[in-house]
C-alpha cells in the first residue's frame, strides 16, 4: 500500500491477514507562502513514495521474501490536494494546492453569488457545498492566477488530478504511455462528478469554467489498472486499488454494511457513515461521498463529516506554543488535570468544515482565567476533535434516521488511551480501537487484493486484522456530558465572523 498523507509518505506492505510485515515513512516539506496557503511540491510528494518503495523492499528483502510474493498494490492519499501538470512534458506548472489552503477564499463567495442557493448550488448533482475544501475550486484559482495553467488548459495540454491521479500516472509510465485515471472516492470530492451516475457533470464543468479533456478517466476503487513501469524494484507489480485516505479508512475498518461508522483522527478528523447503495443528500451540513467501489460490484455511498484540525493542533501545541517537545507528550500534561478547568480550544485555524461551514471563523482559546495552565491547554486541544466529532455524530443521526450505537476509530490521535476515553464520555456510545491502526494503509491493500483474487469475498475479511480491539465506555453521567457540550458550542460561536 502507498499511503500518501499531507504530512508524510509511507509503503507498507500486508500480509493476507492484514497484519504489517514491514513498511518505511519518510516526511516531506510543508511550504506556506502567504497565511492560510498551504502548498507541495508534487516532486517532493513522488520523490519521498519511490525513496519509501525502495527502502521498504529493501527492509521485505533482509526479512527474507521476495518481491515476487507482493501481489498487488493500492494507493490511498490525502484527498482534494490538486495537482496541474503539462501533458507534454508530464512537469508540474504550479506547486500542489493542500486540502486545507484557503486561498480561494473570495473565489468561492463570488461563486455562492452566482445562485439563489448559494453554496448548495451544485450540491443535488455532486453532493458537496462550494467551500475552499474541494479541488474544483482549487483549478479554478489556478487557471485565473498562474499563467502557465490558464495556457495549457485553453490548448489542451493540461493534466489535472488528485495526489492518486498523479502518482498513477509517474509510476505506469509518465509522458510514455502513463494512465490518466482516478477512481470514484477521489473523483467524487472534485465537485465535477455527478455522485449519482459517476460519470464527469456537464453542468459542474460549465459552472466552474473548465475543460473537460484535462480531466481524469474516472475507474473503481478496485481493479487492475496498469502495471508500474518506472519504480525497478516493483516493477511489473499491479496497480489494483485507489481510495481516497477516508475511504480507505472506512475500508480498513471493513465498514461495508449500512449504518457502520468510522472515525480518522489524522491531520484533519474525519467520519463516515455507509448510508448503502444509494446516495444520501444532507440536510444538517455533512457532505454525500462515495465509500467504495469494488470493480462491478455496485456503489457503496457514505456521508462525512470533515473536521480541518485535528492531530495538526497538538503539532501547533508543539512547534509554535512550545509547552510540549514531541507530540506524544500532550498525553502527560492533559492527564494531570481532570477537565480543562473550563477552558475550550476551537481549533478554527483555516475555518470550520462539518457542520458549520464557516470559513469566517478562526482559532479560539475561551474561558481561561488565573487558574489555567499548560495542563488544562494540553487537555482542552485533545478534546477539540472530540466535541467536534460529536457535532458531526449528531449531524449523522438526524440524517440517517438510525443513532449510532458505536464508533470504530484509528488515526495517530487513538493512540491515546485518555483521547479515545474523553470521546466516549462526549458521545455518551463505546468508542471501538483495533490494536493495528493502519486502517488507511490497509483499506487501499484490501481493494487491490481484491482486485487480484487474494480473497474472493466480503466474507473472507473478517479474518483482517481482528485481533486485541479495545473498547471505551462512557464514564461521566448524560447530564455532565451536554453540560460540557453546551459550553463547547458557546465557544464555537465565539470564533465565527472574525474574517
Amino acid at each position: 500500500s502507498i499511503d500518501q498523507g499531507t504530512t508524510s509518505s509511507r509503503f507498507l506492505i500486508f500480509d493476507q491477514n492484514g497484519v504489517v510485515v514491514t513498511y518505511h515513512q519518510i516526511e516531506f516539506s510543508q511550504y506556506y507562502p502567504n497565511p492560510g496557503w498551504i502548498e507541495h511540491d508534487p516532486t517532493d510528494i513522488l520523490g519521498s513514495v519511490e525513496k519509501c518503495i525502495e527502502e521498504a523492499i529493501k527492509k521485505f528483502k533482509e526479512k527474507g521474501h521476495s518481491v515476487h510474493d507482493i501481489k498487488a498494490i493500492g494507493i490511498t492519499n490525502q484527498r482534494e490536494t490538486t495537482l496541474v501538470w503539462d501533458k507534454v512534458t508530464g512537469k508540474p506548472l504550479y506547486n500542489a494546492i493542500v486540502w486545507c489552503d484557503i486561498r480561494t477564499h473570495e473565489l468561492v463567495h463570488k461563486l455562492n453569488g452566482k445562485s439563489s442557493l448559494g453554496k448548495d448550488v451544485l450540491k443535488e448533482v455532486c453532493g458537496l457545498p462550494i467551500t475552499t475544501y474541494f479541488s474544483a475550486v482549487k483549478l479554478r484559482w489556478l487557471i485565473d492566477n498562474v499563467p502557465e495553467v490558464e495556457y495549457a488548459h485553453d490548448n489542451g495540454t493540461l493534466m489535472f488530478g488528485n495526489v492518486d491521479t498523479w502518482l498513477i500516472w509517474n509510476l505506469t509510465g509518465k509522458c510514455a504511455g502513463g494512465l490518466h485515471i482516478t477512481d470514484v472516492t477521489n473523483a467524487s470530492r472534485t465537485m465535477f462528478m455527478d455522485i449519482k451516475t459517476l460519470e464527469w457533470s456537464k453542468q459542474a464543468l460549465e459552472f466552474f469554467g473548465i475543460r473537460s479533456d484535462c480531466l481524469p478517466r474516472i475507474c473503481s476503487s478496485s481493479e487492475v489498472y496498469g502495471h508500474v513501469k518506472t519504480v525497478e524494484s516493483i516493477k511489473d507489480v499491479p496497480i489494483a486499488g485507489d481510495l481516497g485516505d477516508q475511504q480507505a479508512a472506512l475500508v480498513g475498518q471493513k465498514c461495508f454494511h449500512r449504518g457502520d461508522a468510522k472515525n480518522t483522527y489524522g491531520t484533519g478528523c474525519f467520519m463516515l457513515f455507509n448510508t448503502g447503495t444509494a446516495p444520501v443528500i444532507s440536510k444538517t451540513g455533512l457532505l454525500t461521498t462515495v465509500g467504495y467501489k469494488f470493480g462491478k460490484e455496485p456503489t457503496a455511498y457514505a456521508l462525512e463529516g470533515s473536521i480541518a484540525v485535528a492531530g495538526s493542533a497538538v503539532k501547533w501545541i508543539r512547534d509554535n506554543l512550545g509547552i510540549i517537545g514531541e507530540t506524544h507528550e500532550i498525553n502527560e500534561l492533559a492527564s494531570k488535570v481532570e477537565d480543562t478547568g473550563g477552558v475550550y480550544f476551537v481549533t478554527a485555524f483555516s475555518g470550520l468544515f462539518a457542520p458549520y461551514w464557516r470559513d469566517d471563523a478562526r482559532g479560539c482559546i475561551v474561558g481561561i482565567t488565573q487558574y489555567t495552565n499548560r495542563y488544562h491547554i494540553a487537555r482542552a486541544t485533545l478534546e477539540a476533535a472530540c466535541y467536534q466529532t460529536k457535532a458531526i455524530l449528531d449531524a449523522m443521526n438526524s440524517d440517517s434516521g438510525h443513532p449510532l450505537k458505536s464508533l470504530k476509530v484509528d488515526g495517530g490521535m487513538t493512540n491515546s488511551d485518555l483521547c479515545m476515553q474523553i470521546q466516549a464520555d462526549i458521545l455518551g456510545i463505546d468508542v471501538d480501537r483495533p490494536e493495528m491502526r493502519e486502517t488507511t494503509a490497509l483499506g487501499a491493500a484490501i481493494a487491490a487484493g481484491y482486485a487480484v483474487g487474494v480473497w474472493k469475498s466480503l466474507d473472507e475479511l473478517n479474518q483482517v486484522n481482528n485481533e486485541g480491539w479495545a473498547v471505551f465506555s462512557p464514564q461521566i453521567t448524560q447530564e455532565t456530558s451536554e453540560e460540557r457540550y453546551n459550553s463547547w458550542k458557546k465557544a464555537v460561536e465565539r470564533s465565527f465572523d472574525w474574517v
